[in-house]
């Protein structure tokens, strides 16, 4: 008796050992990929910034002259960091006032030309960004679209090009999209139901908003925000055709440390300090995130 009711175990078992092993066949591919595309360009950043100045023996030698450099107070570097930091920040900020209620609206009263009006804002993501932005430019430049047009009028167009504003509104322009679709994402995880009950027990649309759709919708809302600040603190295109290089963010400094400085250790420092500040404001934005309630485990 005890034999026939181990008998059937077996090959249970042999059923999940055979599963198991077909699991780490599959995932050693992208495992392999992991290591090769992620793990090993960081580590090659990593080894380049404790490099010496402008030399290529990365981990043939540890210096830490790049990091003091970055940290010298005589250095003005930092102000790169401010203004990448404080364009990220603001852009978050406009796009979250922005999209919030265009999002609403593709949820709750396009109805059905939600997809249309989707369509909208994705058809600009299959031109190249550095055409758009160059659209934009010829849109406002002295002479331009605007400008000419308002000429024709008896007037003149608004000297906007090459400023701090006209940089942000680049960077708003260009990543509306990213901060809108896990908005829309959020807001159609509220159930409707929920916020009929709501109303019944006599609350108001302000106080169902506070109290129920925003903190449900929260996780989307915080995924979008945190996407637009990661593209837009490593945002470089913006600055320099729409701010014509009047305000150097951080990674124009990277970029001209790899490229005409030739100093990839530097390049590599400053790189190595913005992973550090995206990642610890990732971490941030994660340890709010109901991540078992996005994956539908709860």
């Amino acid at each position: 008796m005890a034999v026939q009711a181990l008998a059937p175990a077996r090959p249970r078992h042999e059923r999940r050992l055979w599963l198991l092993s077909l699991g780490a066949r599959c995932s050693l591919p992208v495992l392999i990929l992991l290591l090769v595309g992620f793990a090993a360009p960081l580590l090659s950043v990593v080894g380049f910034s404790l490099a010496s100045p402008r030399s290529f023996d990365a981990f043939t030698s540890f210096s830490i002259e790049n990091y003091a450099a970055i940290f010298d107070p005589a250095n003005t570097v930092w102000m790169s960091f401010a203004w990448s930091l404080a364009f990220a920040f603001f852009t978050v900020a406009v796009l979250a006032l922005v999209c919030y209620p265009i999002a609403y609206g593709l949820v709750h009263v396009f109805g059905r030309w939600s997809g249309l009006v989707s369509i909208a804002f994705v058809f600009p993501l299959f031109i190249s960004e550095n055409v758009r932005l160059y659209g934009w430019v010829l849109f406002f430049i002295k002479n331009g679209v605007l400008d000419g047009s308002l000429k024709v009028l008896g007037g003149g167009g608004p000297d906007v090009l090459f400023t701090p504003g006209m940089i942000m509104f680049g960077m708003v322009y260009s990543y509306l999209p990213f901060m809108l679709f896990p908005m829309v994402l959020g807001l159609s995880l509220v159930p409707r139901d929920v916020m009929d009950a709501a109303k019944d027990l006599g609350a108001s649309r302000f106080q169902v908003w506070r109290e129920v759709e925003l903190p449900l919708a929260m996780p989307g809302l915080l995924i979008g925000m945190l996407l637009t600040f990661v593209l837009a603190v490593g945002a470089v295109a913006e600055a320099k055709v729409l701010g014509g290089q009047s305000i150097i963010v951080v990674t124009h400094d990277i970029e001209i440390a790899f490229t005409y400085s030739q100093n990839w250790p530097l390049g590599s420092a400053l790189a190595v300090i913005l992973m550090v500040i995206i990642g610890a404001v990732t971490l941030f934005a994660l340890s709010k995130l109901d991540l078992d309630r996005i994956l539908g485990r709860k």
